[in-house]
Order: C-alpha cells, then structure tokens, then sequence
C-alpha cells in the first residue's frame, strides 16, 4: 500500500502547479494510477461558414442600430420618398385641379423643350463659368492657409486664427451679403472713402462683369475655414519623421512642403476635387437668389434660380422638374469622369477601382 501512496504522492505533484496551489495550467483533474481515463471533453461548436450569424450581429450592434434609426428615417422622409414626385417630368402637371394622379402623361416632352430652349443653355454655361471660376480662385486657398498655419505659426497662434477663420461658416448668406454690401456697395465704406479723397466711388454689387468674382469672393470669406480645418486634420497624421529625415537630408522649409507636405495631402485634395466637380451645378441658391435683381438675371441666373424661376414662378413644375432631373444626371456624369481621372493619376478618388 505504501508504494501506491507514494506513487499517489508522485502524481498529485505533478498535477499541481510550481506554487503547490493548484492544478497547473493545461493539466486536467488528478487521478491515482490505474484509475480509467476521462472521456474526452466535447469540441467546441464550430463557427459558421459565414462567421458571427447575422441574428447574433443584431443582438450585438442594436443599441447602434436604434440609435440610425432616426437618421433614417428623416433619409427616407425627406429625401427618398420626395424622389417619387419626379413623375412630374413626364407629366402635364397641374398642380391645383388635376394634382399627379390626375395630370395627362407627356412622355420626354418636357425634356425635348429643355433642349430646344436656348435661354437653358446660357444659363447651364453661365452656372459653368462661376463654377470654373470658383474652382479656380476658391478651391486652392484653404489648402495655403492650412499650409500657411501648419508651417509657420505656433499652436496657440494657429488656433486663433483658425477659429476666427471659420467664424464666418455659422453665419447666413443674408449676413454675408449685407456685409459685403455695406463694404463694397455704391453707398458702401470703400466707396465713401474714395469720394472723400476726391476720387470716383464704385459699386461692385451691382456690376455684372464682376458677379462672378464677387461671389467666388463671399465664398472664400464664408467657407474656407471649414476646408482649413480639413486639411489642417489630413497634416496632424503625416509622420513627423518624415520632416527629420528631409531636414537631414539637406530639405529646406519648402522643400519639405514640397516634397512632404503636398503628397500627404494629395489624396484628400483629389477627394474633395471630385466631390467639388460633381457638385458643379450646386452652387449656393440663396447666395444667387439674394442677389439676383441687382445684377440682372443675365449674370446672375444659374439653374438653381433658373429651375426655381420657372417652377415656382410660372408653375411650368412638368418643366422645372425635368430640368432638375437632367442636373442631376450630369452631376452624376461629372462625378464619374472626375473620380475615373483621379484613377488615372494614381488616386483613390470617391470610391477605389477594384
């Protein structure tokens, strides 16, 4: 019987851990020898061949499931279910006795009286020019400031400047222009100034010529802080590494920017170029609309205002509707072939290419 203690003794040793408290890891219940084996612990089940279930996802994610639910439903509301009313455009819609159900159908007959109506396509090539010309005088300045603040000013100095560039995106568009009137305007506190100074005063908020470049100009005053903070967020993840090693190298302040700065924010200035491409007949309505009757219409009317002028105003909505329609498949047009030239250079663009 001793022997078989001992060898007891033996095994309740091995079973424990280095410490003496327990069974180490990995080893199962002690037994005396002799004794028959355990049978084997059941597997465990094995994962679907899709992994997690898709009910067993739902009991996981569905606090943030509730939580899109209202977002949704203001997407579908306001958004998806209006889409139905393009109907409209292919209709003879009389809004007041006839309503959709109604009204006769008149195939692309609307769309056939876009393409035979000139006064459409001088204001198509007219919402182009100020789109080109913001583009041009608009797009590239926050990517300066954001290149000026991250490079230049101390942190405490660039978050003032920052804040007090984008103060102006919380403000209306009724704000922006009464601004720009009161500083430009005939009467304004620049035309004053030359007059009592002997010079001729102006009034660049009724001259046509300049309408374009006044609104590119409320623009850049109003929204280049949000694209600031953009770009400032796209420079915060490049590695700062990167500006050792150049620095080593030789690289002087622009060289850096050059060859450090520009490529790392090369992806997001091609994202934010093709959403501004596609967005080319989006401009601001109530921008335009504000300043319609100073102008004139020849200048100022883009198809926004257009579209309005002629459903609102008319009650022409089969029209207006198809109008609306054909921007947007142009819109979409233009998204497509900017985001494919986006590809083309080496870019991911809106979605990549698979």
């Amino acid at each position: 019987m001793k022997p078989r203690a001992a060898a007891a003794t033996d095994t309740d040793r091995t079973a424990d851990g280095p410490d003496g408290s327990g069974p180490a890891p990995g080893v199962g219940p002690r037994r005396a020898p002799g004794d028959p084996a355990p049978p084997p612990s059941p597997a465990p089940p094995a994962p679907a061949a899709g992994g997690i279930t898709r009910g067993l996802r739902f009991r996981r994610d569905r606090t943030l499931i509730l939580m899109t639910v209202p977002a949704l439903a203001l997407l579908l509301v306001f958004t998806y279910i209006p889409l139905l009313g393009n109907v409209v455009a292919f209709q003879e819609y009389d809004v007041y006795d006839l309503g959709i159900t109604g009204s006769p159908f008149v195939g692309f007959d609307n769309f056939a009286r876009i393409f035979d109506d000139y006064r459409f396509w001088q204001v198509l090539l007219n919402t182009l020019v100020i789109f080109l010309t913001q583009l041009i005088l608009f797009f590239p300045v926050p990517i300066a400031v954001a290149l000026l603040l991250n490079s230049v000013m101390s942190a405490r100095v660039r978050a003032w400047v920052q804040a007090i560039v984008y103060l102006p995106h919380f403000f209306s568009w009724v704000l922006v222009v009464t601004v720009f009137q009161q500083m430009f305007g005939g009467a304004g506190l620049v035309a004053q100034w030359l007059r009592e100074r002997g010079h001729e005063g102006f009034d660049l908020m009724t001259d046509p010529g300049f309408f374009k470049f006044l609104v590119t100009a409320q623009s850049v005053w109003k929204d280049a802080g949000w694209g600031v903070i953009v770009f400032l967020a796209a420079l915060a993840a490049v590695n700062t590494d990167l500006y050792e090693a150049a620095a080593v190298d030789g690289a002087g302040r622009w060289r850096r920017m050059w060859h450090v700065t520009l490529p790392a924010l090369r992806p997001v200035i091609a994202l934010l170029l093709v959403l501004r491409v596609g967005s080319a007949l989006n401009l601001d309505f109530e921008q335009i609309l504000l300043q319609r009757d100073q102008v004139g219409p020849g200048a100022a009317e883009i198809l926004d205002t257009y579209i309005w002028w002629t459903g609102i105003k008319t009650g022409d909505f089969g029209y207006a509707a198809a109008a609306g329609i054909f921007k947007g498949l142009f819109s979409v047009v233009m998204v497509l072939g900017a985001n494919k030239a986006a590809h083309m250079l080496g870019e991911q663009g809106v979605y990549s290419k698979k």
